[in-house]
């Protein structure tokens, strides 16, 4: 199949596939007389586990852990597991982030008077030359 064919089957782009083609991810693809990539059915199957992969938000040296993994039938589940374990870790670490972010804004947001006034205290927060709320949290925990 063509990378066209290929990309609806697989649901990534066709500019992707290239890109995974690029750095090794997805092996180049054989091609017709015409010059055109031909696409297989395993190359459709590993762009689709690449695709689930990135939806889950591994990273691309993750996903080829994991491709590689995925091919080895003496693998260890142990060692995909502590892959997903990592970036568990790491997307937890991120919503605390973000929900630290949250909590500031709200509160920013619900500080500042509706109306025309000069005094804001959304705008003197981001002009305040200190670090962020979020940053001298954390700051505040590490130094605890």
């Amino acid at each position: 199949m063509n990378i066209g064919q290929a990309s609806a089957a697989s649901g990534v782009s066709a500019k992707m596939i290239r890109y995974y083609e690029s750095i090794a991810l997805l092996p180049a693809a054989g091609r017709r007389d015409s010059g055109y990539r031909d696409y297989g059915t395993e190359d459709v199957h590993r762009l689709s586990f690449v695709r689930r992969a990135r939806d889950l938000g591994f990273s691309i040296p993750q996903i080829r852990s994991l491709l590689a993994l995925w091919t080895d039938t003496d693998r260890s589940n142990d060692d995909v597991r502590a892959i997903a374990r990592e970036h568990l870790a790491e997307m937890e670490d991120q919503a605390r982030k973000l929900q630290e972010m949250i909590t500031i804004l709200t509160a920013l947001v619900g500080s500042c008077e509706k109306g025309r006034r000069s005094a804001c205290p959304i705008i003197e927060e981001l002009g305040d030359h200190k670090p962020a709320p979020v940053a001298r949290a954390r700051a505040t925990r590490r130094a605890a």
